[in-house]
């Protein structure tokens, strides 16, 4: 049978082996894909790249917004759901202007509809239009509103499906700050 001292300098080893593991282990900050993941609409993975024009003629390119993190909300003007979390997020476009992207991709609807309701609802952040569904199906959105969270260095850190509340769409803005 083993003395008391004994274990806890056992202890303490295992502690100290372990946070020294710890360390060793991560993955260094500058490093996005540490596992040289393909681009997928999953979480870890790098997201996949789009280039889309939005309600202003405007082409946006995914790849070109690296450095900066990017929320990116698939919706629709026929979506209730989707009209109820859309005053949350121009609400957060102002407050984090400059610090995060955010992209309102439209799924499948023409221009003047969304540049109609853009205009009604005052929406100053980028409507992308993804009028043949093709970057729709490239994310495997098959609810709406989806919404994703992109940090800095282009991949997804986290994926909400649903009508986001404020306190939610708070939380995974926060996150996505901080990687």
């Amino acid at each position: 049978m083993r003395s008391q001292f004994e274990w806890t300098v056992l202890i303490l080893a295992v502690v100290v082996l372990g946070g020294a593991w710890t360390l060793v282990s991560r993955v260094p900050p500058g490093e996005a894909n540490p596992g040289h993941l393909p681009p997928a609409p999953q979480g870890g993975h790098p997201a996949p790249d789009f280039s889309l024009h939005t309600t202003e003629g405007v082409t946006i390119t995914l790849s070109a917004l690296r450095g900066r993190p990017v929320m990116i909300n698939f919706w629709a003007t026929w979506c209730p759901p989707c009209r109820a979390e859309i005053p949350h997020i121009q609400d957060a476009s102002v407050r984090y202007a400059g610090e995060i992207v955010f992209l309102g991709v439209d799924s499948a609807e023409p221009e003047p509809i969304v540049a109609d309701f853009a205009a009604r609802y005052s929406l100053t952040y980028p409507l992308p239009l993804d009028v043949d569904g093709k970057v729709s199906a490239l994310y495997q959105v098959y609810a709406l509103p989806t919404t994703f969270f992109v940090d800095r260095a282009g991949v997804i850190r986290s994926i909400f499906s649903g009508p986001m509340t404020a306190t939610v769409l708070e939380e995974r803005l926060q996150q996505v700050l901080k990687d």
